[in-house]
Parts: structure tokens; C-alpha cells; sequence
């Protein structure tokens, strides 16, 4: 009995009393929270803010400098398209200025031929070489303008085309086969390449 009463007296100062070793254990744990405990002691989520607002930033300049390069391509296309229009509008205005430039050319030396013939009237009584001379000027005038797409029409003899006749008056056909063809021609039209720049007026047989 005395030995229990010793014993009971003296505990071992290394006895943890339970409601202390409770205590330790939580502010152990307390120390080396989990990431989602720390989330939960914070009252929320996590703060990913600033991650979010430096990403969406740079997305912005991206885009923004993207915009500048589109626009000043555009600025750049426009200015040459305006360049390109006024340039093309001065060539049209110059092409239909001078369109006539080598026909006149060609022209010239016809006229130089009537001057010349002209001069000869006042100095000679020759008809005959009259006659001549204008008939070589006629055939230098003719050959120019066919060389510049002049042709003539056929319209004597064909059946009429009011694509290419102007009809005048109508006459009784002097033969059947006649009937609904150019009996007669008043005066001449004129083809510049394969288009009709005077139709032929004529007299058609009924």
C-alpha cells in the first residue's frame, strides 16, 4: 500500500494530459493547412485576378497593334487605288483627245494634193489633165481611208436589210426577182471595220 501511495504522488512530468496532447495535434495541423483548406479559411476562391488581367492585356495590344497594321494597309491600298484612278482617267481624256491624230496624219498629204490642183485651175486650160489629177487624188483619199477601215457598201441588187438600208421611196420592180431588193442606190453607205457608221439610203422595188 505505501508503494501505490508513492506512486500515485510522484506522476511522470512526461505524461501528456489528453485535453493538451488535442490542443498540440490541431495547431500542428493548423500549421501545414492543404491548398483547399486555405482556400476555405480565406472565404473563397482563389485569387487568380491578376493572371487573368495580365493575359486578357496582352490579348488587347495584340489586337490593338493587329487593327493599326489593317488600317494603315488600307489607308496605303486606297491612296494607290485613287493614284491609279486619276492616272487612268487623264490617259482616257488624252486617248479621245487625240483619237483622230493618225488618221488626220494620213489626211495631210491629200490635202497638200487638193491645194496643189487648186494652183493648176488658174494656170492651165487642160481638162483633160484636170480630170486626171482629181481622179488620183480620189483614189489617194480612198486608199488612205481603207487603210483605216474605210469600206464601202453593196447595197445595188440585194435584198433589203433594214440592218443596213435606209429606204427612201419604194418603186414597181422591173422584173420579179427584183421585188423586195435594192433597185437603186441614193447614196453609198459605209462599214469602219465590220460596224455600219452610215446606212445606205435607198430605193426599194415593190
Amino acid at each position: 500500500m505505501e508503494n501505490k501511495d508513492i506512486l500515485d504522488e510522484n506522476p511522470s512530468t512526461d505524461t501528456v494530459q489528453p485535453d493538451n496532447l488535442a490542443a498540440d495535434v490541431t495547431s500542428a495541423e493548423s500549421d501545414e493547412l492543404t491548398t483547399d483548406e486555405a482556400v476555405t479559411v480565406n472565404g473563397g476562391e482563389p485569387d487568380e485576378t491578376g493572371s487573368e488581367s495580365i493575359v486578357q492585356g496582352a490579348v488587347v495590344d495584340s489586337g490593338s497593334r493587329e487593327i493599326a497594321e489593317l488600317k494603315d494597309k488600307y489607308l496605303r491600298l486606297y491612296a494607290d487605288f485613287e493614284n491609279f484612278r486619276r492616272r487612268t482617267a487623264k490617259e482616257k481624256l488624252d486617248l479621245i483627245g487625240n483619237a483622230n491624230e493618225g488618221l488626220l496624219q494620213a489626211l495631210i498629204p491629200v490635202v497638200d494634193d487638193f491645194e496643189r490642183a487648186m494652183q493648176s485651175i488658174d494656170n492651165t486650160n487642160d481638162v483633160s489633165a484636170l480630170k486626171e489629177g482629181v481622179s488620183l487624188i480620189y483614189n489617194k483619199l480612198f486608199k488612205t481611208l481603207e487603210a483605216k477601215g474605210l469600206k464601202p457598201m453593196t447595197a445595188k441588187g440585194e435584198r433589203f436589210n433594214a440592218d443596213l438600208h435606209e429606204s427612201v421611196t419604194q418603186f414597181p420592180a422591173p422584173s420579179d426577182d427584183l421585188k423586195g431588193k435594192v433597185i437603186d442606190e441614193i447614196e453609198k453607205g459605209y462599214y469602219l471595220n465590220d460596224k455600219v457608221i452610215r446606212f445606205a439610203k435607198v430605193i426599194v422595188g415593190a
